[in-house]
């Protein structure tokens, strides 16, 4: 009889459910190549062990994924972990209630966290007044300088030695018009790259208040002689046919990829496309900068998003998370995203291993978006956040398409986007005043 129990009990110990995985939704805005590469990241961690399983899913543009964001966390169902474009930091950062800080999550799962480990220009852009760090820097780029090697040299231009200054930008331009380049120069991300990053670049502020880090009561000020005279130039050029407007956003990326497009300033992590899908020698230089303006070249701004972690979650759930960062921060796994990417490197380890790897060497340029963010910041430099900046954006979209289609001034356009964008600043600061 004791035999036949024990049988039964062995039976039913076999018979028994193996412990299920923790699950962790994590939401992101990556789409195409950068899609795989974040599907790629959640299975080798979910290989890597067996107590949680990272599911991402896409949730289309970051302006999407936000807004679904907020609408699933006020019904109950927030992501764990949710990828956040750099303008959407203030937004989150005084959205208190519904995040928890990614210190804090490392901290309670007893993991190792070193915030001084990861690149500084990066981490200070999501780190509090109090120096805790609010979320983890996922992909960070920065704008920079892409040329067609091809290009320039049926043009006649050296394809060794790419423009550095605006004034050298539109001489190549020209060469590149004449040589029947319909499109010699583009643009993405309009604001950050030609007034957030153009400001940092030439050490001068975008907004009062150290860019918004010194308080609420920050207001925009990119009306200076320097903003106008830049905005002035690329419209002569926009008259000209040697800048191409091809819309808002990331749209511009696309025209360059396909070789429409022969020079453009956009995100360091158009690397990874145009490595994959580019038909040309491509080449990658530094944001262009007037020379006659004391201090410049500074240091460029960062762009793409960070991961912020929801509020609201059990803490086996933010073990899981905790762990999955961990992971993230590996040299070895964040140098070969840096590398796959273009993105910047999250660690000060993973970009001196892909420096002792030989990876800048092997491919000239890849280091410009590192250089560029690793310059000592000033106040005017290190970043601009801002309350509604999506918002603000999307007012200078609309006012500088005045500019680029010849009705409207710079000057004119650039004070109407400020008058427009403060009265955002100011809204934003009524919100969130304590």
């Amino acid at each position: 009889m004791k035999l036949q129990i024990t049988a039964v009990a062995l039976a039913a110990a076999f018979t028994l459910p193996a412990q299920a995985q923790t699950e962790i939704q994590w939401w992101h805005s990556m789409g195409g190549g950068l899609g795989e590469w974040v599907n790629d990241l959640a299975r080798d961690f979910n290989a890597s062990q067996k107590d949680y399983k990272i599911v991402p899913t896409f949730k289309g543009s970051y302006d999407e994924s936000m807004t679904a964001a907020i609408a699933a966390f006020r019904a109950g169902n927030a992501p764990h972990i949710l990828q956040v474009f750099e303008v959407g930091t203030a937004t989150m950062m005084a959205s208190k209630g519904a995040i928890k800080p990614v210190a804090d999550v490392m901290k309670e799962s007893g993991l190792k966290f070193d915030q001084n480990a990861y690149v500084p220009a990066v981490a200070g852009y999501y780190t509090a007044p109090n120096g805790q760090m609010l979320s983890f820097p996922f992909n960070s780029s920065t704008p920079v300088f892409h040329y067609n090697k091809d290009a320039f040299k049926a043009a006649g231009l050296d394809p060794a030695k790419p423009p550095t200054t605006w004034p050298e930008v539109a001489l190549a331009a020209a060469k590149l018009k004449a040589s029947g380049h319909k499109c010699p120069f583009t643009t993405s991300w309009i604001s950050w790259s030609q007034l957030e990053s153009f400001s940092a670049w030439h050490n001068t502020l975008f907004a009062s208040k150290n860019n918004g880090f010194g308080g609420l009561d920050t207001r925009l000020v990119f009306n200076t002689p320097l903003h106008v005279r830049h905005i002035e130039n690329l419209a002569n050029m926009a008259k000209q046919g040697l800048f191409v407007y091809k819309g808002r956003a990331n749209a511009a990326d696309a025209t360059f990829v396909s070789g429409e497009c022969a020079m453009a300033t956009g995100s360091s992590a158009l690397y990874g496309n145009v490595t994959r899908n580019g038909k040309f020698a491509y080449g990658i230089g530094t944001l262009p900068y007037y020379p006659d303006v004391p201090g410049a070249p500074q240091n460029t701004v960062i762009g793409g998003a960070s991961l912020w972690v929801m509020s609201g979650k059990k803490a086996v759930d933010y073990k899981g998370v905790g762990q999955f960062f961990s992971y993230l921060s590996r040299p070895d796994v964040a140098s070969a995203s840096h590398q796959r990417t273009g993105y910047l490197p999250v660690t000060k380890a993973s970009f001196e291993q892909t420096d002792k790897s030989g990876f800048y060497k092997k491919n000239p340029g890849t280091d410009v978006s590192v250089t560029q963010m690793i310059r000592k910041t000033t106040d005017k430099s290190r970043g601009v956040r801002l309350g509604n900046f999506v918002q603000i954006r999307t007012i200078i979209d609309e006012e500088l398409e005045g500019v680029w289609s010849g009705r409207k001034q710079a000057k004119e356009a650039l004070d109407t986007a400020i008058k427009r964008g403060n009265e955002q600043l100011e809204r934003f600061e009524r919100a969130n005043k304590r």
